[in-house]
Protein backbone atom coordinates (compact mmCIF):
# COMPACT_ATOMS: atom_id res chain seq x y z
CA UNK A 1 0.00 0.00 0.00
CA UNK A 2 2.68 2.46 0.99
CA UNK A 3 4.88 1.06 -1.76
CA UNK A 4 2.23 1.71 -4.41
CA UNK A 5 1.71 5.21 -3.04
CA UNK A 6 5.45 5.96 -3.28
CA UNK A 7 5.64 4.50 -6.79
CA UNK A 8 2.64 6.53 -7.91
CA UNK A 9 4.07 9.75 -6.50
CA UNK A 10 7.50 9.29 -8.06
CA UNK A 11 6.56 7.89 -11.47
CA UNK A 12 3.46 10.05 -11.78
CA UNK A 13 5.48 13.21 -11.17
CA UNK A 14 8.12 12.24 -13.73
CA UNK A 15 5.48 11.40 -16.33
CA UNK A 16 3.94 14.84 -15.83
CA UNK A 17 7.34 16.54 -16.34
CA UNK A 18 9.01 14.62 -19.20
CA UNK A 19 11.55 17.37 -19.87
CA UNK A 20 13.14 17.04 -16.41
CA UNK A 21 15.43 14.12 -15.57
CA UNK A 22 16.72 14.61 -12.03
CA UNK A 23 15.46 13.25 -8.69
CA UNK A 24 16.87 14.15 -5.28
CA UNK A 25 16.43 11.82 -2.32
CA UNK A 26 18.45 10.55 0.67
CA UNK A 27 20.56 7.46 1.27
CA UNK A 28 18.37 6.37 4.19
CA UNK A 29 15.01 6.16 2.41
CA UNK A 30 12.77 3.11 2.59
CA UNK A 31 13.36 0.58 -0.24
CA UNK A 32 9.95 1.57 -1.65
CA UNK A 33 11.61 4.85 -2.66
CA UNK A 34 15.28 3.94 -3.11
CA UNK A 35 14.63 0.89 -5.29
CA UNK A 36 12.37 2.89 -7.60
CA UNK A 37 14.90 5.71 -7.91
CA UNK A 38 17.78 3.33 -8.65
CA UNK A 39 15.70 1.57 -11.30
CA UNK A 40 14.92 4.94 -12.90
CA UNK A 41 18.65 5.59 -13.05
CA UNK A 42 18.82 2.69 -15.52
CA UNK A 43 16.40 4.64 -17.71
CA UNK A 44 18.49 7.77 -17.97
CA UNK A 45 17.43 9.70 -14.87
CA UNK A 46 19.99 11.38 -12.62
CA UNK A 47 19.53 10.31 -9.00
CA UNK A 48 21.16 12.28 -6.18
CA UNK A 49 21.21 10.42 -2.85
CA UNK A 50 22.03 12.91 -0.11
CA UNK A 51 23.89 11.64 2.97
CA UNK A 52 22.88 12.22 6.58
CA UNK A 53 25.18 12.95 9.51
CA UNK A 54 25.98 10.55 12.37
CA UNK A 55 22.71 11.52 14.05
CA UNK A 56 20.65 10.81 10.94
CA UNK A 57 20.07 14.49 10.12
CA UNK A 58 20.00 16.02 6.64
CA UNK A 59 22.05 19.08 5.65
CA UNK A 60 19.50 21.49 4.14
CA UNK A 61 22.23 23.64 2.59
CA UNK A 62 23.46 20.62 0.61
CA UNK A 63 19.90 19.88 -0.51
CA UNK A 64 19.43 23.44 -1.72
CA UNK A 65 22.73 23.30 -3.60
CA UNK A 66 21.64 20.18 -5.51
CA UNK A 67 18.34 21.63 -6.80
CA UNK A 68 18.61 22.90 -10.38
CA UNK A 69 16.44 23.51 -13.46
CA UNK A 70 16.53 19.80 -14.38
CA UNK A 71 15.13 18.66 -11.02
CA UNK A 72 11.67 17.12 -11.36
CA UNK A 73 11.19 15.81 -7.83
CA UNK A 74 12.60 15.82 -4.33
CA UNK A 75 11.45 12.86 -2.23
CA UNK A 76 12.48 12.70 1.43
CA UNK A 77 10.92 10.61 4.18
CA UNK A 78 9.07 12.28 7.05
CA UNK A 79 10.63 10.01 9.66
CA UNK A 80 13.08 7.15 9.28
CA UNK A 81 11.65 3.67 9.69
CA UNK A 82 14.72 2.31 11.51
CA UNK A 83 16.04 5.14 13.68
CA UNK A 84 12.80 7.10 14.06
CA UNK A 85 14.66 10.35 13.29
CA UNK A 86 12.20 13.04 12.16
CA UNK A 87 13.31 15.21 9.25
CA UNK A 88 12.63 18.96 9.07
CA UNK A 89 9.89 18.32 6.54
CA UNK A 90 8.12 21.68 6.72
CA UNK A 91 11.39 23.54 6.12
CA UNK A 92 12.39 21.11 3.38
CA UNK A 93 9.00 21.39 1.64
CA UNK A 94 9.18 25.18 1.69
CA UNK A 95 12.75 25.19 0.38
CA UNK A 96 11.91 22.79 -2.47
CA UNK A 97 8.58 24.25 -3.59
CA UNK A 98 9.99 27.79 -3.52
CA UNK A 99 12.32 26.59 -6.29
CA UNK A 100 9.34 25.35 -8.32
CA UNK A 101 10.09 21.66 -7.73
CA UNK A 102 7.55 19.03 -6.65
CA UNK A 103 8.10 17.69 -3.12
CA UNK A 104 7.05 14.21 -1.99
CA UNK A 105 7.42 12.70 1.47
CA UNK A 106 7.06 9.08 2.51
CA UNK A 107 5.19 9.58 5.79
CA UNK A 108 4.37 5.92 6.38
CA UNK A 109 6.18 5.90 9.73
CA UNK A 110 4.92 9.30 10.87
CA UNK A 111 1.15 9.14 10.27
CA UNK A 112 -0.59 8.12 13.47
CA UNK A 113 2.57 8.65 15.52
CA UNK A 114 2.92 12.44 15.47
CA UNK A 115 0.43 15.23 14.60
CA UNK A 116 0.40 16.28 10.93
CA UNK A 117 -1.36 19.33 9.48
CA UNK A 118 -1.24 19.44 5.69
CA UNK A 119 -3.45 22.53 5.43
CA UNK A 120 -0.48 24.63 6.58
CA UNK A 121 2.21 22.73 4.70
CA UNK A 122 4.01 23.08 1.36
CA UNK A 123 4.05 19.29 0.88
CA UNK A 124 2.84 18.41 -2.63
CA UNK A 125 2.60 14.63 -2.21
CA UNK A 126 2.45 12.49 0.93
CA UNK A 127 2.34 8.70 1.15
CA UNK A 128 0.87 6.68 4.01
CA UNK A 129 0.12 3.02 4.71
CA UNK A 130 -2.83 1.61 6.66
CA UNK A 131 -1.17 -1.25 8.51
CA UNK A 132 1.11 1.15 10.37
CA UNK A 133 -1.90 2.50 12.28
CA UNK A 134 -3.97 -0.68 12.66
CA UNK A 135 -6.01 -0.32 9.46
CA UNK A 136 -6.45 -3.39 7.21
CA UNK A 137 -3.25 -4.54 5.52
CA UNK A 138 -2.82 -3.71 1.86
CA UNK A 139 -4.50 -0.30 1.90
CA UNK A 140 -2.76 3.05 1.67
CA UNK A 141 -3.25 6.57 0.43
CA UNK A 142 -1.51 9.32 -1.50
CA UNK A 143 -2.25 12.92 -0.57
CA UNK A 144 -2.02 15.19 -3.62
CA UNK A 145 -2.02 18.93 -3.00
CA UNK A 146 -4.44 20.83 -5.22
CA UNK A 147 -2.69 22.00 -8.38
CA UNK A 148 0.09 19.39 -8.26
CA UNK A 149 0.72 17.85 -11.68
CA UNK A 150 0.58 14.06 -11.43
CA UNK A 151 -0.01 11.56 -14.23
CA UNK A 152 -1.93 8.37 -13.30
CA UNK A 153 0.28 5.38 -12.48
CA UNK A 154 -2.40 2.76 -13.25
CA UNK A 155 -4.56 3.11 -16.36
CA UNK A 156 -7.97 1.65 -17.16
CA UNK A 157 -11.16 3.00 -15.66
CA UNK A 158 -11.83 6.44 -14.22
CA UNK A 159 -11.97 5.48 -10.55
CA UNK A 160 -10.71 7.91 -7.91
CA UNK A 161 -11.17 10.91 -10.22
CA UNK A 162 -8.89 9.33 -12.81
CA UNK A 163 -5.98 9.10 -10.37
CA UNK A 164 -5.95 5.29 -10.03
CA UNK A 165 -7.77 2.82 -12.27
CA UNK A 166 -9.33 -0.30 -10.78
CA UNK A 167 -12.20 -1.19 -8.47
CA UNK A 168 -11.85 0.58 -5.15
CA UNK A 169 -11.19 -1.45 -2.00
CA UNK A 170 -14.14 0.03 -0.11
CA UNK A 171 -13.70 -1.92 3.18
CA UNK A 172 -10.01 -1.03 3.22
CA UNK A 173 -10.71 2.64 2.51
CA UNK A 174 -13.30 2.83 5.30
CA UNK A 175 -10.95 1.00 7.65
CA UNK A 176 -8.10 3.40 6.90
CA UNK A 177 -10.34 6.40 7.48
CA UNK A 178 -11.49 5.05 10.83
CA UNK A 179 -7.93 4.14 11.84
CA UNK A 180 -6.77 7.70 11.11
CA UNK A 181 -9.66 9.07 13.15
CA UNK A 182 -8.79 6.86 16.14
CA UNK A 183 -5.05 7.52 15.85
CA UNK A 184 -5.63 11.28 16.02
CA UNK A 185 -7.53 11.05 19.31
CA UNK A 186 -5.42 12.00 22.35
CA UNK A 187 -2.27 11.59 20.25
CA UNK A 188 -0.14 13.80 22.49
CA UNK A 189 -1.20 11.90 25.61
CA UNK A 190 -0.51 8.53 23.97
CA UNK A 191 2.86 9.75 22.72
CA UNK A 192 3.97 10.74 26.21
CA UNK A 193 3.08 7.30 27.55
CA UNK A 194 4.89 5.46 24.76
CA UNK A 195 7.89 7.80 24.98
CA UNK A 196 8.18 7.11 28.72
CA UNK A 197 8.20 3.35 28.13
CA UNK A 198 10.73 3.70 25.30
CA UNK A 199 13.10 5.77 27.43
CA UNK A 200 12.79 3.34 30.33
CA UNK A 201 13.69 0.43 28.05
CA UNK A 202 16.63 2.29 26.50
CA UNK A 203 18.05 3.50 29.79
CA UNK A 204 17.90 0.02 31.30
CA UNK A 205 19.66 -1.56 28.31
CA UNK A 206 22.35 1.13 28.15
CA UNK A 207 23.02 0.77 31.89
CA UNK A 208 23.09 -3.02 31.90
CA UNK A 209 25.00 -3.49 28.62
CA UNK A 210 28.20 -1.40 28.60
CA UNK A 211 28.92 -2.17 24.93
CA UNK A 212 25.58 -0.85 23.68
CA UNK A 213 24.84 2.51 22.08
CA UNK A 214 21.83 4.52 20.94
CA UNK A 215 21.72 5.49 17.25
CA UNK A 216 20.15 8.61 15.77
CA UNK A 217 18.98 11.98 17.03
CA UNK A 218 17.88 11.30 20.60
CA UNK A 219 15.83 14.49 20.90
CA UNK A 220 14.12 14.54 17.50
CA UNK A 221 12.58 11.15 16.77
CA UNK A 222 9.34 9.22 16.86
CA UNK A 223 8.12 8.31 20.35
CA UNK A 224 7.73 4.62 19.50
CA UNK A 225 11.10 3.97 17.86
CA UNK A 226 14.43 2.99 19.39
CA UNK A 227 17.58 1.99 17.52
CA UNK A 228 20.40 0.39 19.50
CA UNK A 229 23.67 -1.25 18.50
CA UNK A 230 25.55 -3.93 20.43
CA UNK A 231 29.28 -4.43 19.93
CA UNK A 232 31.01 -7.81 19.83
CA UNK A 233 27.84 -9.85 19.21
CA UNK A 234 25.82 -10.81 16.14
CA UNK A 235 22.13 -10.07 15.80
CA UNK A 236 21.20 -13.74 15.41
CA UNK A 237 22.70 -14.56 18.82
CA UNK A 238 20.58 -11.85 20.43
CA UNK A 239 17.47 -13.17 18.67
CA UNK A 240 18.06 -16.69 20.01
CA UNK A 241 18.42 -15.37 23.54
CA UNK A 242 15.28 -13.23 23.28
CA UNK A 243 13.34 -16.19 21.88
CA UNK A 244 14.18 -18.22 24.99
CA UNK A 245 12.49 -15.51 27.05
CA UNK A 246 9.40 -15.49 24.81
CA UNK A 247 10.20 -12.11 23.25
CA UNK A 248 9.32 -11.61 19.58
CA UNK A 249 12.12 -9.90 17.65
CA UNK A 250 13.74 -9.67 14.23
CA UNK A 251 17.18 -8.55 13.10
CA UNK A 252 15.94 -5.86 10.75
CA UNK A 253 12.93 -4.10 9.31
CA UNK A 254 10.22 -6.18 7.61
CA UNK A 255 11.33 -5.07 4.15
CA UNK A 256 14.84 -6.51 4.74
CA UNK A 257 13.84 -9.60 6.72
CA UNK A 258 16.14 -12.51 5.94
CA UNK A 259 18.89 -10.35 4.46
CA UNK A 260 22.43 -10.94 5.71
CA UNK A 261 23.55 -7.49 4.59
CA UNK A 262 23.89 -4.70 7.18
CA UNK A 263 21.25 -1.98 7.16
CA UNK A 264 21.79 0.78 4.59
CA UNK A 265 20.61 3.23 7.26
Amino acid sequence: AGTESDNTAIKGTLAAAPDKRKIITTRVEHPAVLTVCRELENHGYTIVELPVDSYGRLDLAELEKQIDDDTALVTIMYANNETGVIFQIDKIAELVTDRGVVFHTDAVQAVGKIPLNLSKSNIDLLSLSGHKLHAPKGVGALYVRKGTRLSPFMLGGHQEAGRRAGTENVPGIIGLGKACELAAKNIEEKNEKVKHLRDKLENTILQQCPDSMLNGDKDNRLPNTSNLSFEYIEGEAILLMLDKFGICASSGSACTSGSLEPSHV
